[in-house]
């Protein structure tokens, strides 16, 4: 190997060495781990290291384990339809309705600056907010359309869904806003000079364009939301666990570690899914507006 060859293996060496080992230590390791104790057998208080699936099997056959992961799918859904719903509308007003770029970066900061608070204050709120003697029931008494404080809008699904939307729509509107700024304003410009409709020019020129945005926003959305953990102690009722909750108690209270990776292993594997599905589907619309 020549000089300059070894000095170039060197400084390679030094750059990505330590972010590797982080990542080994870190990522790697753990999950190795995580995954050679999902086939191992639990013989209390002690786990035994064994190859079977029996951990799966009860995952797959027990009604209370696949209401909980279908039910956290059916939330996370809900939770990136809902921030989808919120997040393309004002990233589509910020962008091209807005024409202040002062006020622009105000609103977007405004967007934003939710992330830097802490996570459990945010999820809280929610709960003070959807109380009995919260803002809603607050409202609501004084306008006269009740008399005693409602129940209905705290511990619920519905809850949930609400104060997931609110603490992960800046993840959906982060990638929208930089997708949607990318967009030349010509091709609206042209389209309008065609005699093209705003409704047409959007569905045939802005969305298209603005899928890359959309597969990301949604992907974050779904995964973060999917493995949330706070607020279905919060907020949500007994209807209202998700997996989160329950690899919490399988590797507490139950103690019952094999089982717990198990879980964590499905979950691993149905995230990895959806990176995957999400990434084909940002490939086949690459391709497509090619």
């Amino acid at each position: 190997m020549s000089v300059q060859r070894r000095q170039r293996f060197g400084a390679f060496a030094a750059l990505f060495s330590v972010p590797f080992l982080w990542a080994l230590v870190f990522m790697i390791v753990p999950y190795l781990v995580m995954i050679s104790v999902s086939f191992w057998t639990r013989q209390f208080p002690l786990f035994v290291p064994d190859f079977q699936f029996g951990n799966f099997v009860q995952i797959f056959s027990d009604p209370q384990y696949t209401t909980v992961i279908l039910r956290t799918l059916k939330i996370a859904a809900l939770v990136t339809l809902g921030a989808l719903a919120l997040g393309y509308p004002l990233a589509y007003f910020l962008v091209f309705t807005v024409r202040s770029e002062g006020l622009r970066n105000l609103l977007y900061m405004s967007v934003i600056v939710p992330l830097w608070v802490s996570y459990l204050l945010r999820a809280y709120t929610w709960k003070i907010i959807l109380g009995t003697d919260g803002a809603v029931n607050s409202l609501l008494r004084m306008v006269g359309l009740i008399d005693e404080p409602l129940t209905v809008f705290l511990y619920n699904q519905t809850s949930m869904v609400i104060t997931l939307v609110y603490i992960f729509v800046p993840f959906m509107v982060m990638p929208l806003f930089a997708v949607l700024s990318n967009i030349p304003k010509a091709l609206i410009e042209a389209s309008e000079d065609l005699g093209v409709g705003p409704f047409m020019t959007f569905w045939k020129v802005v969305f298209p364009l603005s899928l890359g945005g959309v597969v990301a926003g949604a992907t974050m959305t779904f995964c973060l939301s999917f493995g949330d953990f706070v607020a279905p102690v919060l907020v949500g009722g007994p209807d209202g666990t998700m997996v989160a909750n329950l690899l919490q108690s399988q590797f507490g209270a139950a103690l019952n570690w094999p089982l717990g990776s198990a879980l964590a292993t499905l979950v691993l594997v149905l995230v990895l899914a959806v990176l995957q599905v999400s990434s084909r589907m940002d490939r086949a619309g690459r391709v497509g507006l090619g």
